[in-house]
């Protein structure tokens, strides 16, 4: 089987991940634990270890985009619609965080 550009560059990723400073210093996870290996298995098209892994990751990157759209294209209720985005997401990764918590995932 040929390996492509792309299947090349994903397993760079895999072999590069960022070592989490939190988790490296305490050893538990921090809050964003999770999100790079989510964003490879969603490069794989498995969307639900992507979930799995970091549930905010679709939303987040979602409001990375409407944001860049928005950049350029100046909505009118972009702005507020970015804050409310915002907010989502901050709810999701904080509501991942204690169900770890409570689930005893962090370690």
């Amino acid at each position: 089987m040929m390996v492509t550009e792309d299947n090349g560059f994903i397993h760079w990723l895999q072999n590069h991940l960022l070592t989490c400073p939190m988790k490296q210093t305490f050893g538990i996870d921090c809050p964003g634990c999770g999100l790079q290996r989510s964003i490879i298995a969603l490069m794989h098209g498995d969307l639900i270890s992507s979930f799995k892994l970091y549930p905010a990751t679709i939303p987040f990157l979602f409001l990375i985009g409407f944001t860049l759209v928005h950049l350029k294209a100046d909505f009118r209720s972009g702005a507020q619609i970015i804050k409310i985005a915002v907010g989502f997401v901050a709810i999701i990764i904080l509501i991942n965080y204690i169900y770890k918590i409570f689930t005893h995932q962090l370690i």
